[in-house]
């Protein structure tokens, strides 16, 4: 009885987890380089890691994210700029 409590308790925190991550594509409005936040057309925000390459990223550029949720803040797990295959 205790497995199956375990695993029933297990599977919840598994699709609770799923449930906060999320994608979306847009095109970036602002870029505050202070508090490493990224604001799309939409004017939902997003919070980028100290390893982003901030400078890389300019006002206008489409792209697409890939977040978690914590702690109600979007936080960015991976990114990808469409442009960036153009030579």
């Amino acid at each position: 009885m205790r497995t199956l409590i375990g695993a029933a308790c297990a599977m919840l925190l598994i699709s609770t987890a799923a449930a906060f991550a999320g994608q979306t594509e847009g095109l970036i409005k602002k870029i505050d380089k202070d508090t490493l936040t990224l604001t799309l057309d939409d004017g939902k925000a997003y919070k980028l890691n100290a390893e982003t390459d901030i400078d890389s990223l300019k006002p206008g550029m489409d792209i697409v994210i890939a977040y978690d949720v914590s702690n109600g803040e979007n936080v960015v797990t991976d990114m990808q700029l469409p442009d960036s295959d153009q030579n």
